[in-house]
Formats: structure tokens, sequence, C-alpha cells
């Protein structure tokens, strides 16, 4: 028999009543009622009510103490049965309590209120944090979903295989963290961002499918949907597989644990594939929130022969709102704000349509009554809709009009929140420009084989080369990146190339890789959903922080534990560092 207990804190039932038990667990609550004394006890499983009528026992107890009890379980009386516990019918009259953990009298917050406490203070408490059940219930809903894909990917027949966490530094678009070597003066490991280079070795390594909850580090500033230092992945790649294979797999495992966790409506399989050249200009992001109804349309052309300052030699957009012609003027007053003040646009114009389809706004003068109706049978514009202008330069103008689209879409109520909505976006950029150097880089992962090929590399403008590179988005969210991957050796010399790369340089940097495309690398293909988003959008969190046992605060400390902290001269020393 276990010497704390014999029940957990959720199991007693009236099925038990008579019985003599054992419980152990938090005080939650204590409500004194003169001589008898009710307690919440609280375990990882649940609450069971507890009573007290021998005042001696309560010397040492207060709130978040734990505590041992033991005596008989008694039926409550039906009026004060509580409907809100699944043990709310019976209660354990005490015969005998143990204190096994005292705890101090002032707490820095309420347990049941550490969700309304600051950041700070909660992530310094996390222990106590973590009691709160709905922030207890994150962290177990992650374990359950965690083992729930893990299992899908098996049935799958992919193999988990662990990969190295010391490694060496690459380029692969953030900072690396570094860790100094003692045994070799002035050399350094790195933390993985992501365990590509090794994926793509267990490929040329002869296995077929790979996946593992990978834990990857990356030195960035956090957003809520990122975490400053670490974050984990399901990572999985696929030998002889092509980018269709890849979304099939995806599509299964994020249906199933979806429906499995969740009963929201959801898009099912296929997922939308939206090229996305296509998604910057009808959503104005890479990651579109398609419960939005909201679609911005290309205004340029037609604008092109209408004498509006403006407007002239830049690229215009137009988004229709629906009913909103009769909002009230702080509605509009509140969008022209929100594009000048947060967007930083130089103004937001717009024309409503009357009931009468009369057009109404300061840019109507300006438009002849041939392009009115023009406007309104171009967009299927009706009665008391609005559409709203933005005008900027190529570079800008399609995230100020995501940026946009997506307040209107919150002021408008037009988000189904009940519902999750997938897509892939589909056929990056290879390269971009440097704004400030001039120079072409890689947009996204440099190990992405270029559509086209060897072909492409050579005959294209490198701006128009396309990657058969993907993202899974769901809701607004990025969940995953992914690539069919370069296994050429010639294409990998010359795409680097184009970014500026030399031969030696792909040699000391990614010697491995490459060398291993020597001797026979299969075509190859993976993506890499994030778990913490994944579970962020199934417990309807918006910060992933919440979701993650102990995370970093936004600055990138451990408020918890002190980290980063400083070190002593001689563990300095002994990995040779300075500080400077």
């Amino acid at each position: 028999m276990n010497l704390y207990r014999t029940h957990n804190c959720e199991e007693l039932r009236k099925g038990n009543i008579g019985q003599t038990v054992k419980l152990a667990g938090w005080v939650d609550t204590i409500r004194d009622h003169g001589g008898v004394t009710f307690i919440h006890l609280r375990d990882h499983y649940g609450v069971t009510q507890i009573v007290i009528n021998d005042e001696s026992y309560m010397s040492g107890v207060n709130k978040e103490c734990v505590i041992s009890v033991e005596g008989a379980l008694r039926e409550r009386d039906a009026e004060t049965v509580n409907p809100r516990l699944s043990t709310g019918e019976v209660e354990l009259k005490v015969d005998n309590l143990t204190v096994l953990g005292k705890s101090v009298s002032q707490l820095p917050f309420d347990v049941e209120e550490s969700t309304q406490t600051r950041e700070d203070v909660r992530l310094q408490y996390r222990f106590l944090d973590l009691r709160n059940p709905s922030m207890h219930q994150n962290i177990v809903k992650r374990s359950e979903i965690t083992r729930f894909i893990r299992s899908k990917m098996e049935e799958l027949g992919f193999l988990e295989i662990q990969t190295p966490i010391l490694t060496s530094s690459s380029p692969e678009g953030a900072r690396d963290y570094l860790v100094p070597s003692r045994k070799h003066h002035g050399m350094f490991y790195a933390l993985p961002q992501a365990p590509q280079i090794f994926k793509q070795l267990l490929m040329v390594s002869g296995f077929d499918k790979y996946f593992q909850i990978a834990p990857c580090f990356r030195d960035e500033d956090s957003r809520a949907d990122r975490s400053p230092g670490e974050f984990y992945q399901l990572d999985f790649e696929m030998a002889f597989a092509t980018q269709e294979d890849v979304f099939a797999v995806a599509e299964k495992v994020m249906c199933d644990t979806f429906t499995k966790f969740s009963d929201k409506e959801m898009s099912g399989a296929p997922f939308v594939r939206i090229p996305f050249a296509q998604s910057m200009l009808k959503y104005g992001t890479d990651k579109p929130d398609l419960r939005n109804p909201l679609i911005i349309e290309d205004l340029t052309e037609f604008f092109a022969d209408v004498d509006f300052a403006p407007f002239r030699k830049k690229p215009v957009r137009g988004i229709v709102a629906p009913n909103c012609a009769n909002s009230s003027k702080s509605f509009f007053e509140k969008m022209l704000a929100f594009a000048t003040e947060e967007v930083g646009m130089k103004g937001l114009g717009y024309i409503s349509v009357l009931e009468d389809m009369v057009l109404k706004g300061p840019i109507v003068k300006f438009l002849t009554p041939e392009k009115q109706q023009a406007l309104i049978s171009m967009l299927g514009i009706k009665a008391n809709d609005t559409l709203f202008f933005i005008c900027d330069a190529p570079k800008i103008v399609d995230k100020l009009s995501g940026q946009i689209r997506t307040e209107l879409g919150k002021r408008l109520d037009l988000i189904n929140k009940n519902k999750f909505e997938f897509c892939f976006i589909t056929d990056f950029p290879m390269y971009e420009e440097n704004e400030e150097t001039g120079a072409i880089e890689f947009t996204h992962n440099p190990f992405s084989m270029p559509q086209g090929e060897m072909h492409a590399l050579e005959t294209m403008n490198p701006l128009d080369i396309k990657a058969f590179q993907y993202d899974i988005v769901c809701n607004g969210v990025e969940l995953s990146s992914g690539a069919v991957r370069n296994h050429r050796p010639d294409v990998m010399l010359k795409a680097f190339e184009i970014a500026g790369y030399t031969q030696k340089d792909i040699e000391a940097k990614f010697s491995a890789l490459f060398n291993a495309f020597h001797y026979g690398a299969p075509p190859h293909a993976g993506m890499a959903p994030g778990l913490d988003r994944i579970v962020m959008l199934l417990t309807e969190q918006e910060s992933i922080r919440e979701v993650v046992a102990f995370p970093m605060n936004a600055n990138a400390q451990d408020l918890l534990l002190g980290a980063p902290g400083e070190v002593t001269e001689m563990q300095l020393r002994e990995a040779h560092i300075k500080i400077r």
C-alpha cells in the first residue's frame, strides 16, 4: 500500500462511501465554519473536499501546504453537493492528518488567480503558476497531444531517431546559441536551430522515414507564437518523396490530431494550396487567416487613368468590407487611427455605398460615372458596403493591406472563432534582394531544391526562381515549414554560388552534407510542424508561454532559475573564454 494515499483526489465516488481512505495533496481552499473546517484538497488529478472537526489538526495547515489525510468517506448532504466537482457528492471526514510539506503563509499570488498575475511574477514562481488547474491542464494536454502525434507517425511507418544537440554552427536564418569547447581551445559547438542537416544525412544513410519531437534553439526575438530560446517541432523526413507525399502525411497527422483534441469545425483534407505570390496579393501575408472572408483586390490598373495624385505611379489595393457603410463615425475614425498610428500608413481612404448604390467619399469626385459603375461591377460591391484603399511602395503595400484586412475582420466580427482553417502556402521565392546591399540572398531554407533545378539556376533571373518550399498555416499561425530538399552537389554549388558562397565556403560550412551527396543521395523531402504552436491553438491560448512548462520571458530570461547568469572565473578559464 502507498504510504501517503490509497486514492487520488479525483477518483472517489458514491461507490466508495463507507471506506477508509487516504488522500494526499495541496490545500487549495480553507473554509472555517466555527468548529468545522472544510478544505478542498488538490492533486494532479482533481479535488476532493475533506472535513475536519478537530481544530488541533489545523496546526501548521495553510493554503498550498502539502498534507496527507485519512478517514471515512461519506455522502454529502443533498443541499451541499457541488456539481462543479466530479467528486462533489462525497467528502472525507478526517481522522488523521499529517503535514508533509509546509508552505509560507504569504504567497506571491493566489494559485487560482495566477493567470491574472504579472507574467514576470508568474515565471519567477512557475511551480505555483503550474498548480493553477487551467495551466496544469495545458501541460497535461501537451503531453497527450505529443503522445498521440508519436503514435500517428509510427502508424505511418516513421522511425523515431534522435539527433545531436551539440553540433556545428551553420547559417540557417537565425543566430546560433554557441557553446565553448573545453578540450579544443578557441572552438565552439552550436545548439541546433533545427535537425536540418542531420535528417538529410539520415536519408542519405538509407533510412526511409524519420521523425522526432525535436528541440530547436534560436537566438531570436520573442513573439506571442515564438519562444526566444528553445522550441519543439515534429520533425520528419521521407526518402524518394515529392511535395505531395509530404502534404499527405501532414494532412493525415494534422486532421487526426485536431479532430482528436478539439470539437471545433475543421477544414478537411486536402488543404487549400495557395502560391506565395497569390497569398501576398489576396491576403497581404504568407500566413493568411482564411476564417476572415475579406479579400484584397489589386486596383493598380484600374486607377492608372484616374487623376488622383496619392494613387499616381504606386500600387493600389482595395478591400470591400460588407455592411459597414452605416457604421458609426467612431468606427471609421478608429480604423484611420489604427492605419496611421499603429501601422504607419499616411492615411486610409474609403468609399461607402449608400442604399441607392450611390458612392460617397472624397475619392468619388475623381471617378467618372462610368468608372464608378465599373468599380461596382468589378468588385461586386453591394449597398451598405465600404471599399477601403491602401496605396504605398511596392515592397510594403501588400503587408499594409494585410494588416488592414486583419483589423477589419476583427472589428466587423467576421472571423469564425469556432473553426480551424488550414492551408499550404507553396512556391516561395528561392532568393530575395537585400535592400541595403543589393546582394542576392536565400529567402528561407538554403537546402531547398529550386523548381527547375540546374536549368532554372543557369537561365533565370534569381529573383524569379521559385523553390519547392511550403508552409502549413492554420488560422493565421504558421505551423510548419518544409521543402523538397536539394540532393545534388552540382545544384547545391550553383544555388549557393548565386547567394555569394564559394565552393570553399560550402566545404567549410556544410562539409558533411556536401560530401555525402557525392555518395548517392536519394530525392527526399520533409517538414517540421511546431509542437508548441499546435498545442497553443488546441488549448486556445494567446501566447506560446502558456503551453510550455518552463519558458523564458520575452527578454530571453529564465526568471525561475536565473538564466542567463554569471559563471566563475575558473569556468571561464576552463573554456578559454575572456569577457570583453
